[in-house]
Parts: C-alpha cells; structure tokens; sequence
C-alpha cells in the first residue's frame, strides 16, 4: 500500500509527464492509488482523450463522476468523451448535467482545487447546442446559442454570433472541452511537506563511561567512592593532600538551574518522572574530613537539593513534551517567576512550542494557552483548585507555522483528495489557516491537511 507522501510525489510527476507530452508516463503515474479520488479519475479521463482513446476516458470520467457527483467539470469532459464517439444523446445529458451543477452562478473557478481553468454557463451552453444540433434539434441549438450569447462576456460574443449564423445554415459545431494539458494538480504546500523534517534533532554524547573517550563535549568516567556499607557509588573524587573542602563531583554536561532541577521520562511512559520541588535553596552540606560522606537516604536537601516543604504550599506542574518532567512549585509563585521557571525547565521549546493545559472543568480536553493571560488564569485557578496543574508542550502547528485556534471533530470525515485531513470524531485538530468560509486547513498527530468546518466545533464546547 502506497504512503501518502508517494502519492503526493507520483501525482505530481504524472503532471509533470502530461505537460512534456508523455502519456504512457501520465497514466502509469495516475493509476498508482487503488482507490483513487474523483480528481484522479478526471486526470486519467483527461489524459485518455489527449491519446485519442475516448472509450478509456469515458470509463475513467464515468468513476470520478460516480465519486463526486458535484463534479460539473467532470460531467463537462464526459460529455466530450461521448461526443467523440458520436453518442450525442449522452452527449447532451451529460452537458446537461454539468449546467445543472452549476446551480444558476456563470462560473465555477477549480483553481483552488489544483484545476487551472474556469467552467463557464456559456461554455457549458454552447456544447448543449452541438449536441442538439447533432441530433437534428436545430431549433432548441438556436435557443442554447442565445441564452448562452446572454450569459457571456463581451470577448465571447464573436464567437457565438459566428456560431449562430452555422446553426442557420444547418452547420454542426464542435464542442469546447477543458484546455490541452491541463488536469488537476497537488497543492504546492503538500510538495513542500515531502522533504524529510528532523524534528529530534542529532544526538549529541555530553558523558561517556568509557575512560578516554574521544567524543567532542562528553567526560571521562566519574571516579567512585566507597560508602559506609562497603558499596561503590559516585561521590567526592579523591583529592590532593592540603587541598581545600571536598566538593561533591557532578557532570560536566548541560544541567538546568537549581530552580528548576527535576528528573525527566523518556516521554513514551516508560518511567513515570520524579517530582521534584522548586523552592528556596539551601547550600549543601559539607563532608566532615576524613569521615564518612552522607548515604542518598541521609541527603538533608530532600529531592533535587531543595528544603522540604509543607505538601499542601506545593503545585505539582506535569510537562509533556519531547520529555516528561515534573516540578514542585509553592503557590505563592507569581506568573513572571512561573514563566521564568518554565523556560529553564522546557529550553529552547519553550519559545519554539505552543503550550495548553489540561481543562479538569471541560472533560479534561487539552485548551491552549496563547498568551499570559490564559496561563495566569490557569495558574490561579490550579492554585485555588486540587493543586496540579497539567501542561503540554506541543509543536506550532507544522513547519513552524502557528496554530490558530483549536477544534475538536463531531463527525468523522474521510478524505476525498490527498490534501484533504482524514478526521475520527474527537480529534482535536490545530487550526494553521482559514481557506474559507467552508474549509479549514489543520495539524492533527503530524498530519496537514483541509476539512469542511462544518465537521468541527471549537475546542471545548461538547462534542
């Protein structure tokens, strides 16, 4: 089963093929998907006529209609497909199946959709005259003529009075069909989202146990001590005669701050994180000489060297993010400091992240935080509330781009194109753009792509 992204990449390169010419190319390309979209389908009708085999053509323009049954181009092709195989009366049918779909508006623009070309009323109406006129209706082809020559532009109206005057002398006409070549396209964002993004980054060794180790920023391994039941454990490194107070060896890595010290998950559930508490700091004790250092269980600091504090002055804050961490802040943090503590713990995702929290008032559903106020409101009510406070640290939309707003799916939506995002009813959905009245273009667990806004609601109404 092909993957989206080779889709994607064949659908584009089958355009590439219909416009050098190459329609053996074309055709293999286009039939790639075994369930293709109404759009394939009308790109593989369109490249059959271009080869000059309508009988194929009428088979792939009979599914995309069958598909999409909105598809007034395709009702439009089609009907060329039966005229060239002299069945004018299917011919007519479907001419009149496409003006139906116009629904009275003189044009429908499918640029949007990927289709570089406009179906015009007038259009539509002069191939119901050259069917008409084909079966020998004359008078009812007069009367397409005219209403078609009222429907048109100003540039349009030579071509119709010239048409008008070979309906008088009883001349047939030839239809006008979509413009050689063109065939609906992918959307150049989803071209865009084909090269490969390194969202993890490279690993990068900052400590190394083995002794000597070559890599660039990483350290020897830590020298042990011996502790009061005889076991090796990292500790104080042996130190010169005379020289000043022992002090206790840590990494030579990167570290957070003491403010914000905490242990962190792997972020797949395998552990749960250590809580750690975030208050005033105590300086550490120092080893008496020649004595024995303090056992893990003896550390007067608590977790993570800050003084104990009372469980009920404590909000326990849960991050998810790349990690998972926990901190332990007193309730008397303002939000500057909140913030402050956030940045250090999270880095550099911090500002390259859009953080939400976990609403406990609306079914638990995730509601993001756009700006300070929405987290001071959090926060205040996470301090008046049961003292936890959930966070997500998740990516700005896709490509860096921004997320709107948030919606939740009422109805599950299945895919008619691929640029369009498969939705499961409550699905929550990043909003990245408005495409119009109708349609919304969203991230959803690394997928991009448009869906009708009717399928949506905004993020915490009931679903």
């Amino acid at each position: 089963m092909p993957s989206r992204g080779d889709l994607v990449r064949d659908w584009h390169r089958g355009v590439q093929a219909v416009a050098r010419g190459d329609w053996g190319c074309a055709l293999r390309l286009f039939s790639g998907d075994p369930e293709p979209p109404a759009r394939m389908c009308f790109n593989v009708g369109c490249v059959h006529l271009l080869a000059g085999d309508p009988e194929a053509a009428l088979r792939a323009l009979d599914q995309a209609v069958t598909k999409d049954a909105c598809l007034a181009v395709g009702f439009f092709q089609r009907g060329v497909a039966n005229f060239q195989l002299e069945r004018f009366q299917e011919a007519l049918t479907d001419f009149q199946l496409a003006l139906a779909q116009l629904r009275g508006n003189t044009t429908i623009d499918y640029t949007q959709l990927g289709l570089r070309f406009k179906l015009k009323a007038w259009e539509v109406l002069f191939n119901v005259g050259a069917a008409q006129c084909r079966l020998g209706l004359w008078a009812e082809a007069t009367r397409s003529l005219e209403e078609a020559l009222s429907k048109g532009p100003e540039g349009a109206g030579d071509d119709l009075h010239a048409a008008l005057g070979q309906l008088q002398k009883q001349v047939p006409l030839q239809p006008r069909q979509v413009p050689r070549g063109e065939v609906f396209r992918p959307h150049r964002r989803h071209l865009e989202h084909l090269e490969p993004v390194d969202f993890l980054g490279k690993a990068k060794v900052v400590s190394s146990a083995i002794p000597d180790d070559q890599h660039e920023d990483s350290q020897p391994r830590q020298p042990q001590v011996r502790g009061v039941d005889g076991e090796g454990r990292p500790g104080a490194a042996p130190r010169a005669r005379g020289s000043g107070p022992c002090r206790t060896a840590r990494p030579c890595g990167p570290r957070m701050p003491p403010e914000a010290e905490t242990e962190v998950g792997s972020g797949l559930g395998a552990q749960r994180p250590r809580v750690e508490q975030v208050g005033r700091q105590v300086p550490p004790r120092l080893p008496v000489a020649g004595g024995p250092e303090p056992r893990p269980s003896e550390d007067p600091l608590g977790a993570g060297g800050a003084a104990m504090e009372e469980p009920a002055s404590l909000v326990t804050i849960t991050v998810q993010c790349a990690f998972t961490l926990a901190l332990r802040v007193p309730r008397g943090v303002d939000l500057a400091s909140l913030r402050g503590l956030l940045s250090q713990a999270l880095g550099h995702q911090a500002q390259r992240a859009q953080l939400s929290y976990q609403d406990p008032s609306n079914k638990g559903r995730w509601v993001p935080l756009p700006g300070e106020e929405a987290l001071q409101r959090a926060w205040r009510d996470s301090v008046a509330g049961a003292g936890a406070l959930q966070l997500q640290c998740r990516p700005q939309g896709a490509g860096g781009r921004a997320a709107l707003y948030q919606v939740v799916a009422q109805h599950s939506y299945f895919p008619r194109g691929p640029e369009d995002l498969a939705l499961q009813r409550g699905d929550v959905v990043d909003v990245l753009c408005e495409v119009d009245q109708a349609w919304l273009e969203g991230h959803c667990d690394g997928r991009v792509g448009i869906f009708p806004k009717c399928f949506v609601v905004p993020a915490g109404q009931d679903v």
